[in-house]
């Protein structure tokens, strides 16, 4: 018993710290996918023939909240940032290098 709460003393404030804010930089990168998601649905369609002649296809749709009700990405991605670092973006992601050309990974 003695073990188990000197463990959780050792282990609860690393464990918490995981929950805690990120970097600005870091929190700009993550959003950047959420903002590219309220721009418009995104989608895949793969076609293709298997061994034996045998046809298959597959189709992915992935439509966000944020699409669906209209939300503009630079605010999107604003309250993400903030929530994410618990601070305001550098900039604003209109002039966030690359967003013109930006795909997520």
């Amino acid at each position: 018993m003695r073990v188990a709460a000197i463990t959780s003393l050792l282990i609860g404030p690393v464990a918490l710290a995981a929950c805690g804010p990120i970097p600005v930089e870091q929190a700009e990168r993550i959003c950047m996918d959420d903002a590219y998601h309220a721009v418009a649905p995104r989608g895949t369609v793969g076609v293709g023939v298997g061994s034996g002649g045998r046809a298959y296809g597959s189709v992915e749709l992935s439509v966000t909240s944020d699409y669906v009700m209209g939300r503009d990405p630079a605010q999107v991605y604003a309250q993400c940032v903030q929530r994410r670092s618990g601070q305001p973006p550098s900039q604003p992601l209109y002039s966030q290098p690359g967003w013109d050309s930006y795909r997520p990974r």
